[in-house]
């Protein structure tokens, strides 16, 4: 919910709240991420949908619109534990490609951390890590912070 609100707002509905809107948002029909699973257990979630349903992006100075073209938005990936370094979110970002193209999307934007040192703290990756994107086809197309560039996958037909 952290993307989709501002932030007084996200504050305010810290925990129950927050899962109360979001289980209202897919009980509404709308599809806000992809879920993975082993076996029956879901064990990692990435959040997608169209750049206007997270309307904190734009009030970023670093993640704001690059230019006027429609895109869908990867705003965030969790990943249980013991899932984590298994290339579970390469998947899951292969799994929202697919979906934002089977709903229309002809570009799927992303803004994952590059980080300076090769090992940082889970807490620092949940919006994708750059080399994840990268492998997933995404290209570098903006960045306003020296750790946060905006990556778009180009979807052909």
């Amino acid at each position: 919910m952290w993307w989709r609100l501002a932030r007084s707002k996200f504050d305010k509905q810290k925990g129950e709240k927050n899962k109360r809107a979001m289980k209202k948002i897919v009980e509404s029909g709308e599809i806000p991420g992809i879920i993975a699973y082993a076996g029956r257990e879901p064990v990692a979630w990435c959040s997608i949908g169209p750049r206007e349903n997270f309307p904190t992006l734009e009030r970023s100075r670093i993640l704001k619109q690059v230019d006027d073209q429609p895109v869908w938005s990867v705003v965030c990936f969790f990943i249980a534990k013991p899932f984590r370094q298994k290339g579970v979110s390469s998947k899951l970002l292969e799994a929202a490609v697919k979906h934002a193209r089977k709903h229309g999307a002809k570009i799927v934007e992303g803004y994952p951390i590059s980080p300076k040192k090769s090992h940082m703290p889970d807490a620092f990756a949940w919006t994708g890590l750059a080399a994840a994107f990268s492998k997933a086809g995404f290209e570098e197309v903006a960045r306003r912070s020296e750790t946060r560039p905006i990556m778009r996958c180009f979807l052909r037909k």
